[in-house]
């Protein structure tokens, strides 16, 4: 049977097409702000752990360091991120943001490693520390982690790379009081010991934390499906949602970063069925009931061969 190609691609394109998150520069702005006071009060923490003898304190000045860079590494991510695609790179740069989650992941498994043979060492041989400025740093580093943790949990918080950043200030947030609850016990009983074993506790709690944001971002640099939108979901429910498709195959469903999920898919529609009408009815379903902003489909009018395709971005990357 033959088939006129010249169907009207004139459906409406005029949405936005930047796949720049809209919360990008609020992100960028939290997490520059949050750079800047954990970096300042990580030289505040390391002059006040030389000056109390505090190994406890001059330890977390070494996390916030690493904190630190997480969250310039994060900066400067979303900075890259925002570029636009190009004819080297057509999907654009999003997806450092996921690179930058990982590397955040792989950082906290190194400090759960770091705590854990400081802790031992400490436990082996005990130091001398001035309670009395231990727990004033560490008062005031419980302080600036909560106010740097309040401020990259507003709004938007869903970005892997937000959430690795926010998973470092917690292990720093927890740092900061074990070293307040340690600081009052080594003043009222001069027990030292219990510094290393609140450590461990902390590195055991960002160890579980550290664990799921590895796993979210290899799963989206190896470009598996997210869990709302499996390909034999897709399938299912294209098939029965949108009148007159015979069948659907090569469903693939990707993530570019953290809520940004493409798709193609081939589909096989009755021979006497509006084939633009049908590629619009599930870019809609694709785009309302799964969340895929950009979907390329294929319309095979036979099960061998695509004698006709139709590929019909909702968005260009």
């Amino acid at each position: 049977m033959s088939h006129s190609h010249s169907h009207d691609h004139s459906h409406d394109h005029s949405h936005d097409h930047s796949h720049t998150p809209t919360v990008t520069v609020d992100n960028e702005r939290k997490v520059l702000i949050s750079f800047f006071l954990i970096f300042t009060f990580m030289i505040i923490e390391l002059v006040g752990g030389l000056i109390s003898g505090s190994l406890a304190l001059i330890s977390d000045a070494g996390h916030m360091l690493t904190d630190a860079a997480a969250l310039a590494l994060a900066y400067g991510a979303f900075r890259i991120g925002r570029r636009s695609a190009d004819s080297r790179h057509t999907f654009g740069y999003l997806r450092l943001e996921v690179i930058a989650g990982f590397i955040n992941a792989i950082t906290l498994f190194a400090i759960v490693i770091w705590i854990g043979y400081e802790a031992w060492g400490r436990l082996q041989e005990q130091h001398v520390v001035l309670a009395g400025p231990m727990l004033g740093v560490a008062i005031a580093g419980l302080l600036v982690n909560a106010l740097v943790f309040w401020i990259l949990t507003r709004g938007d918080s869903e970005h892997v790379n937000i959430k690795g950043a926010v998973i470092h200030v917690i292990g720093d947030l927890l740092g900061s009081v074990g070293a307040v609850i340690a600081a009052v016990a080594i003043y009222f009983t001069g027990w030292t010991p219990i510094d290393p074993l609140l450590s461990v506790l902390v590195a055991l709690l960002i160890l579980r934390s550290a664990w799921k944001l590895l796993i979210k971002s290899l799963h989206i640099l190896l470009e598996g499906a997210p869990e709302n939108a499996k390909p034999d979901l897709v399938k299912h429910h294209i098939t029965s949602a949108v009148p007159g498709i015979v069948s659907v195959s090569h469903v693939h469903v990707w993530s570019i970063t953290s809520g940004r999920t493409l798709a193609t898919l081939h589909v096989r529609p009755e021979f006497d069925i509006d084939a633009p009408a049908v590629v619009r009815s599930i870019e809609n379903e694709l785009r309302t009931y799964f969340g895929i902003e950009h979907a390329t489909i294929a319309v095979n009018w036979n099960d061998e061969t695509a004698s006709c395709s139709l590929s019909q971005p909702i968005s260009r990357l």
